[in-house]
Protein backbone atom coordinates (compact mmCIF):
# COMPACT_ATOMS: atom_id res chain seq x y z
CA UNK A 1 0.00 0.00 0.00
CA UNK A 2 1.16 3.43 -0.89
CA UNK A 3 1.39 6.38 1.03
CA UNK A 4 -1.32 8.28 -0.64
CA UNK A 5 -3.65 5.10 0.01
CA UNK A 6 -2.26 4.57 3.72
CA UNK A 7 -2.83 8.51 4.28
CA UNK A 8 -6.74 8.13 2.95
CA UNK A 9 -7.22 5.24 5.07
CA UNK A 10 -6.03 7.55 7.74
CA UNK A 11 -8.17 10.67 7.10
CA UNK A 12 -11.45 8.08 6.69
CA UNK A 13 -10.94 6.76 10.12
CA UNK A 14 -10.22 10.27 11.59
CA UNK A 15 -13.34 11.26 9.84
CA UNK A 16 -15.69 8.14 10.98
CA UNK A 17 -14.02 8.77 14.33
CA UNK A 18 -15.28 12.88 14.07
CA UNK A 19 -18.69 11.60 12.78
CA UNK A 20 -18.64 9.77 16.17
CA UNK A 21 -17.58 12.11 18.55
CA UNK A 22 -20.61 14.67 16.91
CA UNK A 23 -22.93 12.08 16.96
CA UNK A 24 -22.68 11.00 20.36
CA UNK A 25 -22.44 14.64 21.51
CA UNK A 26 -25.88 14.81 20.21
CA UNK A 27 -27.24 12.26 21.58
CA UNK A 28 -26.31 13.46 24.73
CA UNK A 29 -27.50 17.25 24.13
CA UNK A 30 -31.11 15.26 23.52
CA UNK A 31 -30.40 14.30 27.04
CA UNK A 32 -32.42 11.09 26.54
CA UNK A 33 -32.22 10.74 30.21
CA UNK A 34 -34.92 13.22 30.39
CA UNK A 35 -37.29 11.14 27.96
CA UNK A 36 -38.87 9.49 30.94
CA UNK A 37 -40.99 12.23 31.20
CA UNK A 38 -42.73 11.19 28.03
CA UNK A 39 -43.71 7.68 29.70
CA UNK A 40 -47.00 9.85 31.20
CA UNK A 41 -48.56 9.14 27.51
CA UNK A 42 -49.09 5.65 28.43
CA UNK A 43 -51.47 6.47 31.80
CA UNK A 44 -54.01 6.19 29.19
CA UNK A 45 -53.57 2.89 28.22
CA UNK A 46 -52.89 1.92 31.87
CA UNK A 47 -55.83 3.32 33.37
CA UNK A 48 -58.35 2.01 30.51
CA UNK A 49 -57.52 -1.73 31.36
CA UNK A 50 -61.17 -3.50 30.77
CA UNK A 51 -62.13 -0.70 29.79
CA UNK A 52 -60.78 0.47 26.33
CA UNK A 53 -58.73 -2.42 26.09
CA UNK A 54 -58.53 -5.93 27.41
CA UNK A 55 -56.46 -8.84 27.29
CA UNK A 56 -58.91 -11.33 27.47
CA UNK A 57 -60.94 -9.89 24.60
CA UNK A 58 -58.48 -9.52 21.70
CA UNK A 59 -54.37 -9.93 22.74
CA UNK A 60 -53.82 -8.71 19.39
CA UNK A 61 -55.33 -5.66 19.37
CA UNK A 62 -53.96 -4.81 22.68
CA UNK A 63 -50.58 -5.36 21.23
CA UNK A 64 -51.57 -3.05 18.53
CA UNK A 65 -52.91 -0.05 20.35
CA UNK A 66 -49.59 -0.45 22.92
CA UNK A 67 -47.45 -0.04 19.41
CA UNK A 68 -49.37 3.07 18.62
CA UNK A 69 -48.52 4.57 22.17
CA UNK A 70 -44.85 3.60 22.00
CA UNK A 71 -44.56 5.23 18.55
CA UNK A 72 -46.41 8.18 20.18
CA UNK A 73 -43.81 8.35 22.94
CA UNK A 74 -41.06 8.33 20.71
CA UNK A 75 -42.02 11.42 18.24
CA UNK A 76 -42.78 12.84 22.09
CA UNK A 77 -39.26 12.46 22.89
CA UNK A 78 -38.18 13.53 19.35
CA UNK A 79 -39.94 16.29 20.41
CA UNK A 80 -38.23 16.26 23.52
CA UNK A 81 -34.55 16.23 22.32
CA UNK A 82 -35.31 18.92 19.61
CA UNK A 83 -36.19 21.06 22.69
CA UNK A 84 -33.31 20.37 24.73
CA UNK A 85 -31.12 21.46 21.29
CA UNK A 86 -33.09 24.33 21.37
CA UNK A 87 -32.90 25.10 24.77
CA UNK A 88 -29.33 24.09 25.02
CA UNK A 89 -28.27 26.70 21.99
CA UNK A 90 -29.48 29.68 23.77
CA UNK A 91 -28.38 28.99 27.27
CA UNK A 92 -24.77 28.17 26.41
CA UNK A 93 -23.25 31.27 27.69
CA UNK A 94 -24.92 31.41 30.90
CA UNK A 95 -24.42 27.50 30.96
CA UNK A 96 -20.26 28.00 30.68
CA UNK A 97 -20.67 29.74 34.41
CA UNK A 98 -22.78 26.64 35.98
CA UNK A 99 -20.18 24.07 37.99
CA UNK A 100 -21.60 21.48 35.87
CA UNK A 101 -23.74 22.84 33.05
CA UNK A 102 -20.54 23.80 31.50
CA UNK A 103 -19.67 20.79 30.70
CA UNK A 104 -22.54 19.99 28.67
CA UNK A 105 -22.20 19.44 24.78
CA UNK A 106 -22.82 22.58 22.95
CA UNK A 107 -21.70 25.24 26.11
CA UNK A 108 -18.41 23.09 26.07
CA UNK A 109 -18.07 23.49 22.11
CA UNK A 110 -18.04 19.85 21.75
CA UNK A 111 -20.97 20.35 19.35
CA UNK A 112 -20.91 22.97 16.65
CA UNK A 113 -24.22 25.43 17.07
CA UNK A 114 -24.66 25.33 13.23
CA UNK A 115 -25.10 21.08 13.64
CA UNK A 116 -27.37 21.67 17.18
CA UNK A 117 -29.86 23.52 15.02
CA UNK A 118 -29.75 21.32 12.03
CA UNK A 119 -30.71 19.05 14.39
CA UNK A 120 -33.28 20.55 16.32
CA UNK A 121 -35.11 21.78 13.05
CA UNK A 122 -34.71 17.77 11.66
CA UNK A 123 -35.60 16.39 14.82
CA UNK A 124 -39.13 19.01 14.75
CA UNK A 125 -39.83 18.67 11.53
CA UNK A 126 -39.87 14.71 11.76
CA UNK A 127 -41.25 13.83 14.77
CA UNK A 128 -44.22 16.56 14.23
CA UNK A 129 -45.13 15.30 10.69
CA UNK A 130 -45.01 11.60 12.02
CA UNK A 131 -47.45 12.88 14.77
CA UNK A 132 -49.81 14.19 12.35
CA UNK A 133 -49.96 11.18 10.28
CA UNK A 134 -50.68 8.76 12.98
CA UNK A 135 -53.59 11.28 14.60
CA UNK A 136 -54.64 14.42 13.34
CA UNK A 137 -55.53 15.74 17.17
CA UNK A 138 -52.36 14.35 18.41
CA UNK A 139 -50.70 16.36 15.98
CA UNK A 140 -52.34 19.45 17.18
CA UNK A 141 -51.45 18.64 20.91
CA UNK A 142 -47.78 17.49 19.75
CA UNK A 143 -47.29 21.01 18.04
CA UNK A 144 -48.68 23.40 20.90
CA UNK A 145 -46.23 21.10 23.04
CA UNK A 146 -42.98 22.34 20.82
CA UNK A 147 -44.87 25.96 20.53
CA UNK A 148 -44.97 25.79 24.29
CA UNK A 149 -41.36 24.49 25.20
CA UNK A 150 -40.11 27.19 22.39
CA UNK A 151 -41.80 29.96 24.18
CA UNK A 152 -40.33 28.36 27.82
CA UNK A 153 -36.51 28.54 26.32
CA UNK A 154 -36.86 32.18 24.33
CA UNK A 155 -38.63 34.16 27.11
CA UNK A 156 -41.29 32.09 29.67
CA UNK A 157 -38.57 30.42 31.80
CA UNK A 158 -37.49 33.98 32.90
CA UNK A 159 -40.75 34.51 34.22
CA UNK A 160 -41.30 33.85 37.95
CA UNK A 161 -43.85 30.79 38.30
CA UNK A 162 -44.33 31.10 35.05
CA UNK A 163 -41.75 29.01 33.92
CA UNK A 164 -42.63 26.11 36.33
CA UNK A 165 -46.72 26.19 35.10
CA UNK A 166 -45.50 25.78 31.50
CA UNK A 167 -43.42 22.65 33.05
CA UNK A 168 -46.28 21.18 34.94
CA UNK A 169 -48.51 22.18 31.96
CA UNK A 170 -46.45 19.95 29.62
CA UNK A 171 -46.77 16.87 32.18
CA UNK A 172 -50.63 17.82 31.26
CA UNK A 173 -50.42 17.73 27.22
CA UNK A 174 -48.14 14.70 27.20
CA UNK A 175 -51.27 12.92 29.35
CA UNK A 176 -53.96 14.18 26.78
CA UNK A 177 -51.63 13.12 23.98
CA UNK A 178 -51.98 9.75 25.20
CA UNK A 179 -55.27 9.88 25.86
CA UNK A 180 -55.76 11.49 22.22
CA UNK A 181 -53.98 8.77 20.38
CA UNK A 182 -56.44 6.45 22.04
CA UNK A 183 -59.02 8.32 21.12
CA UNK A 184 -60.67 7.70 24.80
CA UNK A 185 -61.42 10.30 27.83
CA UNK A 186 -59.51 10.16 31.46
CA UNK A 187 -60.77 11.94 34.16
CA UNK A 188 -60.04 15.20 35.24
CA UNK A 189 -58.29 14.32 38.32
CA UNK A 190 -55.77 12.29 36.72
CA UNK A 191 -54.71 15.56 34.39
CA UNK A 192 -54.84 17.54 37.87
CA UNK A 193 -52.70 14.67 39.59
CA UNK A 194 -50.05 15.00 36.99
CA UNK A 195 -50.52 18.63 36.54
CA UNK A 196 -50.01 18.93 40.36
CA UNK A 197 -47.16 16.01 40.45
CA UNK A 198 -45.02 17.89 37.64
CA UNK A 199 -45.58 21.56 39.25
CA UNK A 200 -44.24 19.58 42.73
CA UNK A 201 -41.31 18.69 40.78
CA UNK A 202 -40.50 22.13 39.09
CA UNK A 203 -40.56 23.83 42.52
CA UNK A 204 -38.41 21.17 44.20
CA UNK A 205 -35.92 21.77 41.24
CA UNK A 206 -35.91 25.87 41.37
CA UNK A 207 -35.66 25.48 45.45
CA UNK A 208 -32.28 23.65 44.69
CA UNK A 209 -30.97 25.67 42.03
CA UNK A 210 -31.37 28.61 43.84
CA UNK A 211 -29.76 27.00 46.80
CA UNK A 212 -27.00 25.42 45.11
CA UNK A 213 -26.67 28.95 43.01
CA UNK A 214 -26.39 31.53 45.78
CA UNK A 215 -25.06 34.91 45.08
CA UNK A 216 -24.46 33.74 41.41
CA UNK A 217 -28.69 32.49 40.43
CA UNK A 218 -29.46 35.67 38.91
CA UNK A 219 -26.61 35.33 36.18
CA UNK A 220 -27.57 31.27 35.94
CA UNK A 221 -31.45 31.87 35.57
CA UNK A 222 -32.40 35.42 35.57
CA UNK A 223 -36.56 34.09 37.38
CA UNK A 224 -34.11 32.40 40.20
CA UNK A 225 -33.84 36.09 41.30
CA UNK A 226 -37.71 36.47 42.01
CA UNK A 227 -37.86 33.72 44.47
CA UNK A 228 -36.06 32.63 47.72
CA UNK A 229 -35.64 29.56 49.48
CA UNK A 230 -38.37 30.12 52.30
CA UNK A 231 -41.13 31.30 49.39
CA UNK A 232 -40.16 28.33 47.51
CA UNK A 233 -40.25 25.86 50.47
CA UNK A 234 -43.82 27.18 51.58
CA UNK A 235 -44.85 26.45 47.83
CA UNK A 236 -43.24 22.97 48.19
CA UNK A 237 -45.51 21.94 51.48
CA UNK A 238 -49.00 23.42 49.57
CA UNK A 239 -48.62 21.47 46.01
CA UNK A 240 -47.00 18.61 47.94
CA UNK A 241 -50.76 18.61 50.03
CA UNK A 242 -52.51 19.54 47.06
CA UNK A 243 -51.03 16.18 45.22
CA UNK A 244 -51.97 13.53 47.84
CA UNK A 245 -55.38 15.22 48.03
CA UNK A 246 -56.31 14.78 44.77
CA UNK A 247 -54.91 11.57 44.27
CA UNK A 248 -57.29 10.43 47.14
CA UNK A 249 -60.17 11.84 45.87
CA UNK A 250 -59.10 10.59 42.41
CA UNK A 251 -59.10 6.96 43.62
CA UNK A 252 -62.73 6.97 44.94
CA UNK A 253 -64.74 10.22 42.68
CA UNK A 254 -63.56 8.93 39.33
CA UNK A 255 -66.55 7.25 37.60
CA UNK A 256 -64.50 5.38 35.45
CA UNK A 257 -62.60 3.58 38.26
CA UNK A 258 -64.17 0.70 40.32
CA UNK A 259 -67.20 1.25 42.45
CA UNK A 260 -65.85 -0.69 45.15
CA UNK A 261 -63.41 2.09 46.03
CA UNK A 262 -60.76 -0.29 45.71
CA UNK A 263 -58.17 2.02 43.82
CA UNK A 264 -57.96 3.71 47.75
CA UNK A 265 -56.01 0.89 48.30
CA UNK A 266 -52.88 2.69 46.44
CA UNK A 267 -52.90 5.36 48.74
CA UNK A 268 -50.70 4.45 50.79
CA UNK A 269 -47.86 3.89 48.21
CA UNK A 270 -48.26 7.20 46.73
CA UNK A 271 -48.07 8.49 49.58
CA UNK A 272 -45.15 6.51 51.02
CA UNK A 273 -43.25 7.71 47.39
CA UNK A 274 -43.85 11.11 47.69
CA UNK A 275 -42.72 11.58 51.44
CA UNK A 276 -39.56 9.92 50.16
CA UNK A 277 -39.04 12.07 47.95
CA UNK A 278 -39.41 14.76 49.93
CA UNK A 279 -36.89 13.66 52.26
CA UNK A 280 -34.45 13.43 49.76
CA UNK A 281 -34.80 16.38 47.95
CA UNK A 282 -33.89 17.87 51.03
CA UNK A 283 -30.15 17.89 50.61
CA UNK A 284 -28.56 20.94 48.86
CA UNK A 285 -28.66 19.84 45.06
CA UNK A 286 -30.19 16.85 45.09
CA UNK A 287 -33.83 17.78 43.68
CA UNK A 288 -31.70 19.98 40.89
CA UNK A 289 -31.97 16.37 38.79
CA UNK A 290 -34.92 14.88 39.68
CA UNK A 291 -34.25 12.00 37.51
CA UNK A 292 -31.36 10.94 39.65
CA UNK A 293 -33.72 10.83 42.48
CA UNK A 294 -36.72 8.97 40.45
CA UNK A 295 -34.70 6.78 38.43
CA UNK A 296 -31.79 6.29 41.30
CA UNK A 297 -33.58 5.35 44.41
CA UNK A 298 -34.42 1.81 45.14
CA UNK A 299 -37.07 2.34 47.10
CA UNK A 300 -38.54 4.83 45.40
CA UNK A 301 -38.30 2.34 41.83
CA UNK A 302 -39.64 -0.18 44.23
CA UNK A 303 -43.02 1.69 45.85
CA UNK A 304 -43.67 2.92 41.98
CA UNK A 305 -43.65 -0.96 40.57
CA UNK A 306 -45.85 -1.97 43.50
CA UNK A 307 -48.08 1.32 43.09
CA UNK A 308 -48.40 0.38 39.42
CA UNK A 309 -48.68 -3.56 39.89
CA UNK A 310 -51.58 -2.92 42.71
CA UNK A 311 -53.81 -0.66 40.49
CA UNK A 312 -53.38 -3.07 37.46
CA UNK A 313 -54.48 -6.20 39.52
CA UNK A 314 -57.31 -3.51 41.37
CA UNK A 315 -58.38 -2.22 37.54
CA UNK A 316 -57.88 -5.65 35.74
CA UNK A 317 -59.97 -7.58 38.95
CA UNK A 318 -62.82 -5.20 39.55
CA UNK A 319 -63.53 -3.18 36.61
Amino acid sequence: MGTLERNAGYGRIKRMKNAARLGAALFVSMRPRQWYKNLIIYLAFFFTINEAWSLDADIGAALQLFGVITLAFLIFSALTGAVYLLNDILDADSDRRHPRKRNRPIASCRLPVAAAWIAAVALTAIALGGAFTLNPIFGVISLLYALANIAYSLALKHIVLVDVFVISGGMVLRAVAGAAIMGVPISPWLYLCTALAALLLALIKRRSQLTTAGTDAASQRPSLSGYSVESLHKLVVITATASLIAYSLYTFTAPNLPANGAMMLTIPFVAFGLFRYLILSDSADAGENPEDLLLGDIPLIATALLWLSSAAVILAVFR
